[in-house]
Order: structure tokens, then C-alpha cells, then sequence
């Protein structure tokens, strides 16, 4: 038998790092997370929906300079690994999508998110986002 041997890890690094707080991202333009079940439930009573593919997305004007973006994933979509799969992509293919500032947006997934490919899931965000915008109530 081996005995164990301690490593002596790295110094520090003498660069002190500002670091975000957590579950922030840096402000790149793209959306802000939209909070608060009052929110999300104006947005379903009140917003209009699209559907395109696997995706549904319920929009409505806002105050905010960008757009608001809030991601679900029920139980149909599959187990905790499944949902979570689906949200993560949600949210990166909304920051991908040309969406319109001053606007809230609710995207409800289906199982397929998990499956459909990346682009295609993109294409399916922008172009129901686009249609609800027409549709504004």
C-alpha cells in the first residue's frame, strides 16, 4: 500500500478577481431574466403565443429597455436532468435569437428541446417570437 503524499497546491494568484454575483452574467445586450411568478403569470394572461416547433413562446410589451426573458420546462419534458437540459438551451439559443427590446417573453418547452439540433432551435425561438410580437394584444 501507498501512502499518501501531499501535494503542495499553487500559490494564489496576487491578480485579485472581481467576481459577479451569483447566477449573474455580465451585461452583453442580449436579455435579462425575467423574475417573479406575478411576471410570468401577466405574461400568460395577458401576452400573446406562438408556437413553432418544439417551442412555445407567449410575448408581451414591457418596460425594460431589453428583453425579458423566462425559460419553463414541466414534468413532461422528462426527469430534473431532462428539464434543466432543455432550460440551459432555452436560454442560449433566446441569447442567440434577434429578440425585440422591450418585450417580455415566457418560452415554454416541449420534450423535443432536448433532441431538436441547436440551430434548429434558434431558428423555431426567432421566428415564434416574431410572430407573437405581431400579434400583440
Amino acid at each position: 500500500m501507498g501512502a499518501c503524499v501531499l501535494v503542495q497546491a499553487e500559490p494564489p494568484s496576487s491578480v485579485a478577481v472581481q467576481r459577479d454575483a451569483p447566477g449573474s452574467r455580465p451585461d452583453d445586450g442580449h436579455f435579462v431574466p425575467l423574475r417573479g411568478s406575478a411576471r410570468f403569470s401577466s405574461v400568460y394572461r395577458n401576452g400573446s403565443k406562438s408556437r413553432r416547433g418544439p417551442v412555445v413562446v407567449f410575448s408581451m410589451p414591457s418596460p425594460s429597455n431589453q428583453p425579458e426573458v423566462g425559460v419553463v420546462a414541466g414534468r413532461r419534458v422528462g426527469n430534473a436532468v431532462a428539464r434543466n437540459t432543455a432550460k440551459r438551451r432555452l436560454r442560449e439559443a433566446a441569447r442567440r435569437a434577434p429578440l425585440s427590446g422591450n418585450r417580455a417573453y415566457v418560452m415554454v418547452a416541449s420534450e423535443a428541446v432536448v433532441d431538436v439540433a441547436f440551430d434548429d432551435l434558434v431558428e423555431c425561438i426567432s421566428a415564434a417570437a416574431a410572430s407573437s410580437e405581431q400579434e400583440t394584444p
